[in-house]
């Protein structure tokens, strides 16, 4: 959204070139909000809202058995500290056995260990 960030370029070649579903956990909906109304200020919103209509995004909701693992992998990384929104991306890839994840939070991302790889790539 922000195009003067300077991942942006590399954010939208892999959104815009993806040649398959880009899932977005329901949780990651209302940080992104909460992101660009800080720094973007209310108009740059809806151009998300617009992508989820328009099927470019598929918002996947969590299931009960990705909070278990949210507490879970809260609790195992709480020195990070690993936080919900980051613990739910984690138990979604986790249960769709997706083995990379869009993100630029490499801090957290690059130590969490999930269960089905021995660690996840990271995008860009």
């Amino acid at each position: 959204m922000d195009r003067s960030d300077r991942d942006h370029v590399a954010c939208a070649r892999l959104i815009e070139t993806a040649t398959e579903p880009l899932i977005v956990p329901a949780p990651v909906v209302v940080e992104l909000d909460w992101f660009a109304a800080a720094r973007l200020g209310s108009s740059a919103f809806p151009a998300f809202l617009d992508d989820i209509e328009e099927r470019r995004l598929e918002v996947l909701e969590l299931v009960a058995g990705d909070y278990r693992r949210v507490r879970d992998l809260i609790a195992r990384y709480g020195d990070l500290p690993l936080g919900f929104v980051d613990a739910a991306v984690l138990s979604v890839a986790e249960r769709l056995r997706e083995p990379k994840v869009m993100t630029l939070d490499h801090r957290h991302f690059g130590v969490v260990r999930p269960r089905h790889v021995p660690r996840l790539r990271l995008l860009p």
